[in-house]
């Protein structure tokens, strides 16, 4: 049975048009019967085969402090102060990623840009040196879990990046343009016809399965197990 449907991208597009509080208390309904309630049970159905890919990954069903991210936005420093994320998604995360800045897996739900997929989004300035200097020691592996034709056919990273080498780092690296990168995430895109179709599922598990051997580097580069 399919998760989400055609209500589905119709709610986040009526919620884009009105995105105020008194709208969304009035579609409140709408919202937990089409978008977050079936979210929630694809991440349960998500527990098994993730754990299948990484026994230290976690696949959180929970309503709050779960792996689904709240619809409501932070505005306490954004120019923009709509109060609700006209998008869902959901970090399926490391065990410990409260101990440490960790990569992760995740998948997005919104019009016409639905995708799934993993990596470390705006780390720190700590974490981001120890992964550049973990490049910079390590291209080999890098270059098999990301160079390969079954990633590049699958994946586009996104992010900004930086128009200059990174300082302390040689301008002829031969990962030069990803010891750029800022973000260290990639993503494959998901059509909405598949996202309201009973093939979601298995193609979730199928990009996580083969994002698997970046999320593995990542995670060395910042000495986590996976």
């Amino acid at each position: 049975m399919p998760y989400f449907n055609a209500a589905t991208f119709r709610f986040l597009r009526d919620l884009a048009a009105n995105n105020n509080r008194a709208w969304f208390a009035a579609n409140k309904p709408r919202y937990e019967d089409v978008l977050r309630g079936p979210f929630l049970r694809l991440i349960a159905d998500l527990q098994a085969p993730l754990a299948k890919i990484s026994t230290h990954y976690r696949a959180d069903p929970r309503p709050q402090g779960g792996s689904l991210f709240r619809i409501h936005r932070d505005t306490r420093f954004a120019s923009d102060k709509t109060p609700y994320k006209t998008w869902a998604g959901a970090r399926f995360a490391h065990e410990r990623r409260r101990e440490i800045e960790a990569p992760s897996f995740y998948l997005h739900v919104q019009p016409r840009d639905c995708f799934a997929g993993g990596g470390i989004w705006h780390p720190g300035s700590p974490t981001l040196k120890k992964i550049r200097e973990f490049l910079a020691d390590n291209p080999a592996a890098w270059k098999k879990a990301t160079r390969g034709k079954a990633f590049r056919d699958r994946f586009e990273f996104r992010g900004e990046a930086l128009t200059r080498p990174p300082r302390g780092f040689d301008p002829g690296h031969e990962l030069i343009a990803d010891l750029k990168r800022r973000n260290f995430a990639a993503v494959q895109g998901i059509p909405e016809a598949l996202a309201c179709s009973d093939e979601l599922r298995p193609f979730v598990v199928d990009t996580f399965r083969r994002i698997a051997p970046m999320i593995d580097y990542l995670c060395a580069a910042v000495e986590l197990e996976f």
